[in-house]
């Protein structure tokens, strides 16, 4: 069954207004895009050319907002009282719509996820798809949870660990997201893992990840931060977020790390790379060797 999407273009300066207008009425989702501080948000943690040229050329100067109507809905209950306060507003307006496939509607994201090779042994399959290989395959959904092994701090991870899990380590994954990481390592042999997020979803997620890959005994997620729910010795402990939290949690680390363990961190743009390494060093932890990609850096540390 077809739903129905309503967009509504506004004047960027409108945009508030118009996004408390359409807040009341969406009853089916409301998605906005708005590109006005597209560089300055993306050059906190990136470099501007790493963002995909088409979202560099949108325009900067107006705003749309997409409404979505189940199906069965009659549009003009939505679009009449959706123009009236809008123009009892003072914003002016255009709107435009459209039909779209319930099965686009769920699953449209997916066309973005294809199967990866990383490092010597990892695959990364997206749950949905057939990948025929000898390699240790991670069958990932993500759901609504990062991580996909797509992106460069990501997959700088997975090589890391992809060369150092032995066999039988304890791990520990801060910020775990999908999963991705914690998933990793049990199947590459990693005795036990445990992965600890803020996000109630990334936890659920990554439980069911994990369940989907095999190991869902061997890997436990919990809601929490990192001084409320991690305890005892890692072997390895990674770290795959933003370089303001790695900052934060370092001085915690070093009591985490067994004497012979690997502390990964990543999520690190280039220019920050710096200003990390000596939190690091600070906290007690040496910088033994950095891999890059793209912009993005992967710091690899042991106790000094």
């Amino acid at each position: 069954m077809d739903w129905t999407e309503i967009c509504v273009t506004v004047p960027q300066h409108d945009a508030e207004t118009a996004e408390a207008v359409a807040t009341m009425l969406a009853d089916g989702g409301l998605y906005i895009e708005d590109y006005s501080d597209l560089e300055a948000e993306v050059a906190e943690i990136a470099h501007v050319d790493l963002i995909e040229k088409d979202l560099l050329e949108k325009p900067k100067d107006r705003v749309i907002l997409h409404l979505y109507l189940a199906p069965g809905c009659s549009p003009a209950e939505l679009t009449a009282p959706l123009a009236e306060r809008l123009t009892a507003a003072g914003v002016s307006f255009t709107l435009d719509e459209s039909k779209i496939k319930q099965e686009d509607w769920q699953n449209g994201w997916r066309k973005y996820y294809h199967p990866m090779e990383i490092g010597r042994r990892l695959a990364i399959v997206p749950s949905w798809q057939e990948y025929d290989t000898d390699r240790v395959k991670l069958i990932l959904d993500p759901g609504l949870a990062f991580g996909t092994g797509s992106h460069e701090t990501t997959a700088l991870c997975l090589a890391a660990l992809d060369a150092r899990v032995k066999g039988g380590e304890r791990m520990l994954d801060i910020g775990t997201g999908s999963g991705i990481l914690a998933i990793a390592a049990l199947k590459l042999g990693a005795a036990v893992a445990e992965g600890v997020d803020i996000d109630p979803v990334a936890v659920r997620t990554a439980g069911e990840n994990a369940a989907r890959n095999g190991v869902g005994e061997k890997l436990t997620v919990l809601v929490g931060d990192l001084s409320e729910k991690a305890s005892g010795k890692y072997d390895l402990i990674t770290a795959n977020i933003v370089a303001a939290a790695i900052e934060s949690l370092a001085p915690s680390v070093p009591a985490l790390l067994a004497p012979n363990g690997t502390f990964i961190a990543s999520g690190i743009i280039d220019t920050r790379k710096a200003e990390v390494t000596a939190a690091l060093e600070k906290a007690g932890l040496k910088v033994a060797e950095v891999q890059e990609k793209r912009g993005w850096e992967c710091l690899i540390c042991h106790l000094a």
